[in-house]
């Protein structure tokens, strides 16, 4: 019991820390604690369902106020809002279609920022928007947790389904990306992550 509640615990650090510097894998994390978690006890991957949105929605939180408060001036040093347009129609996006823009934002690598950046920009309350990245970041935790549940049904060892469910976030993180990238208007940079 006190392993599972300390990996548990790591899991939400790490998704945490993955929400605010996007250079962890939170998908593909939350996919093996949820493949492992299959192999030792259904329920605990309801468990390691709410450590990852948990973690998401804290470090969404974190990152937004962040944002809200020198988001402008980042964007600028950054060249972010080198398009106009571009920035307008995800505010007006945002706006909008709020929970699922947040979700699709957290499915693309590279996307969460610059949605959270235009809700700042937007004007977006703290308050509106800690409502609506609940049930995304809960979806989002869902989703990458069925990723790896699946690779469970599959594979009849733990670490096989680990490293199945991390492949398939890898390989379906990337075909978004490439997506993304392909339908990116013609004359305008792709948006880096």
């Amino acid at each position: 019991m006190t392993a599972t509640l300390g990996a548990l615990g790591s899991l939400i650090l790490v998704v945490l820390f993955g929400s605010v510097l996007p250079v962890v894998p939170t998908g593909a994390a939350v996919s093996g604690a949820a493949a492992l978690a299959a192999h030792q006890h259904p329920v605990t991957v309801v468990l390691v369902v709410l450590a990852g949105a948990f973690g998401a929605y804290a470090g969404d939180l974190a990152t937004y106020g962040m944002l809200g408060w020198g988001g402008e001036r980042l964007a600028r040093r950054l060249h972010w809002l080198r398009g106009r347009q571009r920035v307008g129609r995800m505010t007006t996006r945002v706006r909008e279609e709020l929970v699922s823009t947040l979700l699709v934002s957290r499915l693309i690598p590279g996307g969460r920022i610059p949605v959270l950046l235009a809700a700042a920009l937007s004007g977006l309350t703290w308050r509106r928007f800690a409502l609506a990245d609940a049930p995304a970041s809960l979806l989002w935790s869902v989703l990458y947790a069925a990723i790896g549940v699946l690779g469970r049904a599959i594979f009849p060892e733990p670490w096989q389904s680990v490293v199945a469910a991390i492949l398939l976030v890898v390989l379906v993180s990337q075909g978004l990306s490439w997506l993304a990238r392909r339908r990116a208007l013609p004359g305008e940079p792709p948006v880096a992550p």
